[in-house]
């Protein structure tokens, strides 16, 4: 049997060599993404963090916002008040009918919400986007009447706390919170029964916790970008089909046994030395572990669905124990 894998994109000097069960292509950089776009998906998850020596270029999934941010990411710890909002006092929705199901406000200068009379359109508003503004606190006032909201973008913002303004949102199944300055998981994930996609991407969490609440319904879950150590805390997500955890400080593989529908993992650019505790992840059909410290291929003896393998920046020297993954398509390995 004979698999034709694509080399990855914008790739100049990769190679491939097709075999008689696999191709394996050579490269320096990932595509991990591939069509994972989404109408509000978040950037790359491996997007380079605190205390990391590497920093791959790695396809976004939805967007270029995340290189346009790489520049400036660093002044968003703190607003230094050098950029001006717009004046609360202004209504700057005025000209939209009341029945408007969207809205979309990117770089408009929004220190907060007051400004778009949101409740308004309260009965009929489906989808907000309120990207690269300088949000930094969310109202209840601005947003408890919102209950017909089914995506929610505050992607590039100032937001240090999602605090209770959003827990009558109960029809929301896209959240975007990539790119602010939250330092925890907010407690009120539970409020969200419908949830289907949350993206905390580049901020300042450190641990996995709280998704419990909302383990029904969670399909894809992005922390890419964090301060996160230890893989925890996610036994409960059995429905759960997605996980990004890119650009950590993860030094194990963990915990994820109950992951049972689980087909995307992606642990690049962390601390991970050796593949294992992958036995339970029967669905599994990519696996993205490039730029770590991995010596051995190996642990994938039950993971038979498997398509794609991405081993890219490893240190694995001998290609073996591949031959039972029938289904594989495409396997990335570089030195």
């Amino acid at each position: 049997m004979s698999h034709q894998a694509s080399s990855p994109k914008s790739e100049p000097d990769a190679f491939s060599e097709v075999t008689d069960e696999f191709t394996l292509v050579e490269k320096d950089e990932v595509a991990s993404y591939n069509d994972q776009s989404t109408m509000m998906g978040s950037g790359d998850p491996t997007i380079n963090g605190p205390d990391t020596e590497v920093n791959p270029e790695i396809p976004e999934k939805a967007s270029n916002l995340v290189s346009e941010r790489q520049d400036s990411e660093d002044d968003n710890d703190e607003d230094t008040g050098e950029t001006q909002g717009l004046d609360d006092n202004m209504d700057l929705l005025a000209d939209y009918p009341d029945d408007t199901e969207e809205l979309e406000l990117i770089h408009s200068r929004l220190s907060s919400c007051s400004a778009l009379n949101l409740p308004r359109f309260a009965q009929h508003l489906k989808r907000l986007c309120l990207r690269q503004n300088l949000i930094s606190t969310l109202e209840p006032s601005d947003f408890e009447s919102l209950e017909e909201i089914e995506e929610l973008d505050f992607y590039d913002n100032k937001i240090k706390h999602l605090g209770h303004a959003l827990d009558k949102m109960h029809k929301l199944k896209v959240l975007d919170l990539s790119f602010n300055l939250i330092k925890a998981v907010p407690d009120s994930l539970g409020s969200f029964p419908s949830i289907d996609t949350l993206y905390f991407v580049q901020n300042k969490i450190s641990v996995i916790e709280h998704f419990d609440q909302v383990c029904s319904t969670l399909r894809t879950l992005e922390l890419g970008g964090n301060r996160i150590r230890t893989i925890e805390n996610l036994d409960a997500l059995t429905n759960l089909r997605e996980l990004w955890l890119g650009k950590n400080k993860i030094t194990e593989l963990r915990n994820l046994g109950h992951l049972k529908s689980l087909k995307i993992l992606s642990v690049q650019s962390n601390r991970i030395t050796k593949i294992e505790a992958l036995e339970g992840l029967e669905e599994l059909e990519e696996l993205y572990l490039s730029h770590n410290g991995i010596k051995k291929l190996e642990g994938l003896d039950k993971n038979l669905k498997l398509r794609t393998v991405d081993l890219g920046n490893n240190r694995i020297d001998v290609l073996e124990n591949l031959s039972h993954l029938i289904n594989l398509e495409e396997l990335w390995v570089s030195d």
